[in-house]
């Protein structure tokens, strides 16, 4: 990991066309502006983990699901498997 020292107006650059300037410090916080080409996705590091572990519990709860539900698909295969009687009495 690149560690850098910069003060409020100065800026570094990320490849050609991205530049991370630091636009004021409030106490503990830092405010920075973030420059960069539309097609460049900028977001914030805990955005992605939450949304990363939210995809990850619907994985999760999908496998659960399909678990749960293959008893109940394996009796409609078979019902519908069944072979059809000849006999009026029987429904």
């Amino acid at each position: 990991m690149l560690v850098l020292t910069r003060r409020v107006g100065q800026a570094i650059r990320v490849g050609l066309n991205v530049e991370v300037r630091v636009v004021r410090v409030e106490g503990d916080r830092v405010v920075l502006g973030i420059a960069a080409p539309r097609h460049v996705a900028v977001v914030r590091s805990e955005l992605v983990e939450q949304v990363s572990g939210e995809v990850r519990e619907a994985a999760e709860t999908r496998t659960k699901l399909r678990v749960m539900l293959k008893p109940m698909r394996a009796a409609v295969e078979a019902e519908t498997a069944a072979p059809p009687t000849d006999d009026p009495g029987v429904a």
